[in-house]
């Protein structure tokens, strides 16, 4: 875990967060990493297990990081701006529940010390997710419970 001040997230504005803060909002659950639909009427979100090539199924991380909107033109890349309606974060996203000003999970490393709670709450979907270069149709990865 980076090294950050003890509880930073519950005093420090997102728009005051260095960038060492910032990147420890991350719980590396990956759920941004899956493909989703929106319905553009409702705005209502429906997930895939189906993620992203460059996503280590492993770790949550991005195997590429610095270069993920090169890759990805339209890759998660979560901005104050963004954050203005994140409607379309999962409900768990750190930088989604800060911003509505919402308290972290108990299962997100940050408040539980430990980067293993991700995984141990069932939050985490490299496990289970499968990559989009072993698929060709999302419409049958349809998924309901990722929040």
């Amino acid at each position: 875990m980076p090294d950050c001040d003890n509880e930073f997230w519950k005093t420090v504005p997102l728009q005051a967060m260095n960038k060492t803060q910032w990147e420890a909002l991350c719980d590396r659950c990956a759920k941004c990493c899956l493909h989703r639909f929106e319905e553009r009427k409702t705005r209502q979100i429906q997930f895939t297990n189906v993620c992203c090539r460059y996503l280590d199924r492993e770790s949550g991380d991005c195997r590429d990081y610095p270069n993920r909107s090169r890759n990805v033109p339209d890759c998660v890349r979560v901005t104050l701006a963004v954050l203005e309606d994140p409607y379309w974060l999962p409900e768990s996203c750190a930088y989604r529940l800060l911003a509505e000003r919402k308290a972290l999970p108990q299962w997100h490393p940050l408040v539980s010390g430990d980067p293993h709670t991700v995984v141990s709450s069932g939050n985490f979907v490299g496990g289970w997710a499968v990559c989009e270069l072993e698929t060709d149709n999302l419409e049958h990865h349809l998924i309901d419970w990722v929040r």
